[in-house]
């Protein structure tokens, strides 16, 4: 064996391994380390795939033509050349929305990981050996000398061809590992919270509206208890413990938990670990389809959360406009519906939208009203307030004490959120609502605008057999409400396409991007008199 020729080989080889590894780490975590989500993802992106697979049946393949001139280093430099295509390909340097991040378990996957490519390694430096003490005798110039000379590459080339099965069978391994420490951090969380007897807990779930209206009853509840909130999009098993774990003091009079659901039982798994005793559930819709199934499924998963909260006497708060969510709500006799439609408990009348934002008037059970204004945009955020309004005030906070921090409330980031860039354009950040309905309020919001209204999106996901009804009628809505639309990608864009069209929308005013800096170098170069209002809805995580 040439040992020059194989050390470049192999170094070649481990820089692919780790630039594609790295890569393949980064859509694990992004798929929430699930792996049967990530082989969907895998199957859905397969032509990523198609260059080590060919690969790794193309070196099986060239076996037969052993023994022809000048064969053995050709073939091996062809080899490296390949490798380097892959290395080249998967090199860091690409700026991605949420960069992997090198947590605990990342990095325990990883050690994994390399323990299964030194394998590969040391049985490929093994059989090199055997090949060198073996090239001596005269009588070794069968096929099996050169099964012996081509092993070590056929192993180290399996490594790297294999890394996209490897990685996420790294994670398969670690897996009773990582049951055990998330248990650890599980069991450890539920012992403070025990500790806390006078905390009050308040779980929150919904298929969207949910992070918003944690932020709106924070503000709300803060202006005269003690509260903690779980951060950012933190809704998840280790979400929740690890805010319980490193925030969680025992001053904190109200601990408000987001809850989030990909699958059935989830919401019940996270109740184990947060045991509200009150709970709100924002809405019920078609989200993440891919993985519940069905909309039943949604459905009974979102009020695990009402049963839980059912069973230890507290009371549930339902968004009553929520046609899914009526229809369940006389199973729970401890609910309390809120929304702006009649036979609600608390219920928003009179609103008054502009620009500048919004002013409605609540009635309560009681039959006490009072006039709220905010900043927050469009009728769909009365109804998120009023449910923070409806709890605020059945913790013993009068409708009045509630007037100034209801006007205190600030857009969530990414939800609406308006940003004045001067000039003569400003953006309406929606990038984290990516359902039907926000899509819908989202097109309301920008039709409030004299101006120039332009919308930036690749549309809306994990919406199973509906996704392609749903942004079609998408595509027909944006029709009515926009002068201008910017679709970001060829692909997944199809439907809306086809909607807007459909519409009878002037399709010279459509524009197809291939990525978010395309579409808004595009947003930039539009010329027009009246100012730019440009909504950016729905921003794909990288792994999209």
């Amino acid at each position: 064996m040439n040992l020059v020729l194989w050390m470049i080989y192999a170094v070649i080889t481990l820089a692919a391994i780790v630039f594609l590894g790295l890569r393949e780490f980064h859509m694990l975590q992004l798929n929430g380390y699930k792996t049967p989500e990530h082989s969907r993802w895998m199957k859905k992106n397969k032509k990523r795939y198609i260059l080590p697979a060919v690969l790794f049946v193309a070196q099986f393949l060239l076996i037969p033509f052993h023994g022809r001139s000048g064969l053995e280093i050709t073939l091996v430099i062809v080899l490296c050349f390949f490798n380097a295509i892959i290395a080249l390909a998967n090199k860091p340097g690409k700026k991605f929305k949420k960069p992997l991040v090198y947590t605990a378990r990342m990095k325990r996957m990883m050690i994994t990981f390399g323990i299964l490519i030194a394998i590969c390694y040391a049985i490929a430096i093994i059989k090199g050996k055997t090949y060198v003490d073996i090239d001596g005798i005269d009588f070794c110039r069968t096929e099996t000398r050169w099964f012996t000379w081509y092993l070590p590459y056929i192993m180290v080339g399996s490594a790297l061809y294999l890394t996209p099965i490897l990685v996420p069978l790294s994670n398969l391994i670690n897996k009773p590992i990582e049951k055990a420490v998330q248990n650890w951090y599980i069991n450890d969380a539920k012992r403070i919270l025990s500790e806390c007897p006078t905390l009050h807990k308040v779980g929150i779930t919904g298929s969207y509206g949910k992070t918003s209206m944690k932020f709106y009853l924070d503000e709300l509840l803060n202006s005269q208890y003690n509260t903690l909130k779980t951060p950012e999009s933190f809704n998840t098993p280790m979400g929740v413990t690890i805010t319980i774990r490193r925030d969680l003091k025992p001053t904190h009079e109200y601990f408000i938990c987001e809850m989030g659901a990909r699958r059935v039982h989830e919401i019940k798994e996270l109740c184990g670990i947060a045991d509200p005793h009150d709970g709100i559930i924002t809405s019920v819709g078609p989200q993440h389809l891919e993985t519940f199934g069905s909309i039943e499924n949604v459905v009974n998963t979102k009020f695990e959360l009402a049963d839980h909260v059912k069973a230890k006497g507290g009371k549930i708060y339902l968004n009553g406009d929520n046609e899914l969510i009526r229809r369940k709500a006389p199973e729970y006799p401890n609910a309390v519906l809120y929304g702006l439609q009649e036979g609600n408990h608390y219920r928003g009348t009179d609103i008054s939208v502009s620009d500048r934002g919004t002013e409605f008037t609540v009635t309560a059970p009681n039959g006490e009203t009072q006039r709220f204004s905010m900043k927050l945009l469009g009728e769909h955020n009365v109804q998120n307030v009023l449910g923070a309004i409806a709890y605020a005030h059945g913790t013993g906070i009068s409708l009045d004490k509630l007037t100034l921090p209801v006007k205190r409330i600030a857009a969530v980031p990414h939800r609406l959120q308006l940003l004045d860039k001067g000039g003569n354009m400003t953006f309406i950040d929606d990038a984290y609502n990516s359902n039907p309905n926000g899509c819908r309020a989202a097109l309301n919001v920008l039709g409030l605008f004299d101006a120039c209204r332009i919308l930036v999106t690749p549309g809306m996901v994990e919406l199973g057999a509906k996704q392609e009804e749903l942004n079609f009628e998408f595509g027909q809505e944006a029709a009515k409400a926009c002068d201008h639309i910017v679709l970001v990608g060829k692909n997944q864009t199809v439907p809306i396409y086809n909607g807007i069209k459909d519409a009878g929308y002037d399709m010279d005013n459509v524009y197809v991007a291939d990525s978010l800096n395309e579409a808004l170098t595009h947003v930039n170069a539009y010329q027009t008199d009246k100012k730019k209002i440009v909504l950016l809805e729905n921003d794909l995580p990288d792994n999209y």
